[in-house]
């Protein structure tokens, strides 16, 4: 006689149900009340909060930062990842935990860091007055704000591919005559191609969408020193809900967007 176990089916459906229930209460309900809450007066309320000076700026500015931060973590995530994965030399464990540090440490804290070293009491605050030079409460700590906090996601995504690969078809091309840069943008650079792809748009999404460390270096002046985050946060606390609302269906249409190509990218690098 068979003796059956108590069926695994009904528990997997009670792990669903929990999970389901957890990812409602923190995720499902609250995306869905931001937009509720953008659109319950109409689509033309809704444009209207998108069409303010304000926002407008914010939206201006948090381009530009992301407009440089991505590029300079493009060439600094292709520089760490190859120094990693091609060559070995002391200081590369504290190479990768440098990479690996905008992950562990709180934007808050890194924003405070940035101060410490420019702010006017800072390490290099008297020569920076002396040259009437602003770095915090302007845009260039900003930008070093959001360099920091959206570095490692290129070079994290570049290295395991480098490591997959190996060296044996770069070595092969520079046997045959190639060039370093020949040997990167015709053996190396097409191994990497969607890793790279994937770690800019997650870079995208970071910068675009940080508020920690931005909001302790800007000093969150509207149209001045507000990225598009620090306005929803702004537009909330004085009770102008609906363009914060709106704000916010902007930033969470970027990270479903961010989403999808997520998964494209992950589908084509699987098949390939």
């Amino acid at each position: 006689m068979t003796n059956h176990k108590p069926g695994t089916g009904q528990y997997d459906w009670i792990l669903i149900t929990i999970a389901i229930a957890f990812l409602s209460l923190i995720f499902y309900i609250p995306a869905i009340n931001v937009f509720y809450q953008a659109f319950k007066g109409g689509v033309g309320p809704f444009l209207n909060n998108l069409g303010r000076p304000d926002f407008l700026y914010a939206v201006r500015l948090t381009v530009s930062l992301a407009a440089i931060a991505v590029p300079l973590n493009v060439v600094f995530g292709l520089c760490a990842a190859w120094a990693v994965t091609r060559r070995r030399f002391r200081g590369r464990a504290l190479l990768l935990s440098i990479i690996d540090l905008p992950f562990s440490i709180s934007p808050v804290v890194a924003g405070m860091m940035l101060i410490l070293l420019y702010g006017r009491q800072g390490w290099f605050g008297d020569w920076l007055q002396r040259h009437g030079l602003n770095v915090i409460f302007a845009f260039p700590g900003m930008a070093m704000a959001t360099i920091f906090v959206s570095m490692p996601f290129i070079a994290r995504e570049i290295i395991p591919v480098l490591e997959e690969c190996g060296k044996e078809q770069e070595e092969a091309a520079k046997t045959l005559g190639a060039s370093s840069w020949q040997t990167f943008w015709l053996v190396t650079f097409p191994n990497i191609r969607w890793a790279l792809l994937y770690g800019v748009i997650l870079t995208n999404a970071r910068a675009m969408g940080e508020f920690g460390a931005v909001s302790v270096v800007s000093g969150n002046v509207a149209n001045e020193t507000q990225s598009l985050p620090l306005f929803v946060e702004e537009t909330y606390k004085q009770y102008e809900t609906e363009a914060a609302y709106s704000a916010a269906v902007v930033l969470a249409i970027l990270a479903m967007v961010t989403l999808v190509l997520k998964a494209f990218l992950e589908r084509r690098t699987q098949a390939k």
